[in-house]
């Protein structure tokens, strides 16, 4: 059953982010989500008032279902460059695992703290100094538009790379490091990934 029915008579705000949305949650009927993701964030909380509108007569094979039990979260260590500081940090990064019709697929990192807002674009990073291939990729996180404003420039990418890059990052940059070649999780980055990343960021043009 999908968890959310659509409508094209009625618009209502999403229970999370308040957006104008016509789905509502298809089992009470009662509460309305721009998005999947939205219903099953909003769950722990809707679960306590989810009840099936009562109906006149009753209807047979009419089964209304909750969303599945959300997995819980994975937490890896990540680096951060934040164009405000001088050296980039490491920090435990929640991500969403997919699910298990998506087997496979890699979980998602939740960064809205680092980009508020933003666009967000990914690189995929293999090889490392000399050009050697990286047994872990790693996974840079960055704000397209950020660069092609000219904006900061990004004090801990300038730092590990000093200053000698042809050109300057700017903007945010969060780094994951992934648990193998076929890239379907991440494992903990750490200061043993930094001779890589710089390695690129001098390179960047």
């Amino acid at each position: 059953m999908n968890a959310l029915e659509l409508t094209n008579q009625i618009t209502r705000p999403c229970a999370v982010c308040c957006k104008p949305t016509s789905m509502w949650c298809s089992r009470c009927q009662n509460s309305w989500y721009c998005s999947e993701r939205h219903i099953h964030d909003d769950w722990p909380r809707h679960r306590r008032e989810c009840y099936p509108p009562r109906a006149e007569t009753p209807q047979l094979n009419m089964i209304a279902t909750p969303p599945p039990a959300q997995q819980p979260f994975v937490t890896v260590s990540a680096v951060v460059f934040s164009p405000e500081e001088e050296r980039p940090r490491f920090e435990t990064v929640k991500c969403r695992p997919s699910p298990r019709s998506s087997y496979g697929v890699c979980p998602t990192p939740l960064l809205e703290k680092y980009f508020l807002g933003m666009e967000v674009a990914t690189i995929i990073l293999t090889e490392g100094l000399n050009g050697e291939p990286l047994r872990f990729p790693l996974h840079i996180w960055y704000a397209p538009q950020m660069l092609a404003k000219g904006c900061q420039v990004n004090r801990a990418i300038f730092h590990i790379t000093s200053g000698a890059a042809e050109k300057a990052w700017c903007g945010p940059v969060v780094v994951l490091k992934f648990n193998g070649s076929r890239k379907q999780g991440y494992s903990d980055a750490g200061s043993n990934d930094l001779p890589a990343l710089s390695a690129y960021f001098l390179s960047y043009k």
